[in-house]
């Protein structure tokens, strides 16, 4: 099964937006944040964590359908 073009163009341009997101989200410095009350944070570390784990996961998806995509190139499908 072939991917059109215009699929791997939108896998690509996700995939630099979730990178982005992931750079921001690992810059956030949430261990700043201990010894702060909570009021004051401006984020909750933990839904820092989490976002970051989802953003690697779809970052490994995203990456799996490119070599897929690749694969199918190479075999002639």
């Amino acid at each position: 099964m072939s991917n059109p073009t215009g699929e791997n163009d939108s896998l690509r341009e996700l995939e630099i937006e979730v990178e982005a997101d992931l750079n921001l989200a690992e810059s956030s410095r949430p261990e700043e944040l201990i010894g702060l009350p909570s009021a004051e944070w401006l984020f909750d570390p933990m839904d820092v964590q989490r976002e970051e784990v989802g953003l690697r996961s779809l970052l490994g998806a995203i990456e799996e359908m490119e070599g897929d995509s690749r694969d199918d190139r190479t075999s002639g499908s």
